[in-house]
């Protein structure tokens, strides 16, 4: 009797041993079993053509998610038109057509105008890169949420990517006074529609890859689109030799990831903080990039292209500062959300423009010391 129940005692643990070592199997298995999935795939598209720089930007931003993952999520990024039209991207993003998308917020301005506020305007005299700290640490962040929610839009955007001041246009003769511009057919888009209408233009709103062929057939006689590199990839110079530098059309500028709301929710939390965190990467990336290729760009307009640049007057300048009020006064009268992003972002230029008026020296006189007619940078 005795025996026996040794020998069934023996038999137990067994059981329960081997019974811990499938367990142990289990649990090392586990794991195997989730990467068996494979790596979750998003298809995305661009508002770009796949010539632009700005298509670039938006592989690269890509490629530092797919990087950070380690492969667990792989972007795959296609040019405006291989899914829908350019302007169709938020449409197609919340819908689910697309997983994701990169853009520009103005892009949805006949969604909702106060979309526009980020980046349509003279931002208060903000750049690009103080209009995206007011998003991130001065409420812009909870107003665009509140924002794409008043209109079903199901999304999850994130501005990124801040823009140089972008050049008036390319016209085929330079203007010299706001006049000059009445009755152009003039492209651009955002609250700079309203703008140029003010100014007495007649506007079409294109998406970039649409321009050139515009201007070329004589469907618009001017036209503004972003930067060097953009404008002379899609072949600006080859329609005209007449580019007039600065504006306040959209002198704060960036660029937008999009994620399908439902899809980016899906992604485990650690996805999501490498996301956030590849945004500020590539956003500061992007500046870098741009700094480069626009500067090369825009000497190899005037030495191969032959394109002459002219400053912009001062009357024009202020011209639209004036229009420009007068079309955000009515537009917030019309719309509580617009005024409270204006209000909003009004806050935080008063504090931050001052700041950096005060602070930030003019470099001007430097640029005149070593590379003006006289400058001594040759001699150093």
């Amino acid at each position: 009797m005795k025996r026996r129940t040794q020998i069934e005692g023996r038999t137990s643990r067994r059981k329960f041993l081997g019974g811990a070592a499938m367990a142990g199997v289990a649990m090392v298995a586990a794991p195997n079993v989730v990467r068996a999935q494979g790596p979750i795939s998003m298809r995305w598209q661009s508002t770009w053509p796949s010539k632009d720089i700005f298509h670039e930007f938006a592989l690269d931003f890509a490629k530092k998610v797919n990087d950070m993952t380690g492969g667990d999520l792989k972007i795959e990024v296609l040019p405006a038109g291989a899914v829908v039209p350019a302007f169709g991207l938020l449409d197609a993003v919340s819908q689910g057509t697309l997983d994701g998308g990169h853009g520009v917020l103005v892009y949805h301005y006949g969604k909702q105008a106060a979309l526009a506020l980020w980046g349509s305007g003279p931002g208060f005299a903000m750049d690009a890169n103080m209009l995206l700290a007011w998003h991130k640490y001065g409420g812009g962040k909870e107003l665009l949420a509140k924002l794409y929610e008043s209109i079903g839009a199901n999304v999850v955007s994130f501005p990124y990517g801040p823009m140089p001041t972008q050049p008036l246009g390319w016209f085929k003769k330079p203007v010299a006074k706001p006049e000059d511009l009445q009755g152009l057919k003039f492209r651009t888009v955002g609250i700079s529609i309203d703008v140029f209408t003010g100014l007495g233009a007649a506007v079409n709103a294109l998406p970039g890859g649409e321009i050139v062929a515009a201007l070329d057939r004589g469907l618009l006689d001017a036209a503004e689109f972003n930067n060097a590199s953009s404008d002379r990839v899609l072949g600006f110079p080859d329609v005209s030799k007449v580019c007039m530098l600065q504006s306040y059309h959209q002198n704060a500028e960036q660029f937008e990831v999009l994620f399908n709301k439902p899809k980016y929710d899906s992604l485990p939390e650690q996805m999501k903080a490498i996301i956030t965190n590849a945004v500020e990467a590539a956003s500061q990336d992007m500046a870098w990039k741009a700094i480069d290729r626009y500067s090369k760009d825009y000497l190899e307009m005037q030495t191969v292209d032959k394109v002459k640049f002219y400053k912009t007057p001062e009357s024009i300048l202020k011209k639209q500062l004036e229009v420009y009020d007068e079309v955000v006064k009515k537009k917030a009268a019309e719309n509580p959300l617009f005024k409270e992003i204006l209000e909003s972002q009004i806050a935080f230029a008063a504090r931050t423009t001052r700041w950096e008026q005060d602070t930030v020296v003019g470099r001007r006189l430097v640029f005149d010391h070593y590379f003006g007619q006289e400058g001594v940078a040759k001699d150093l």
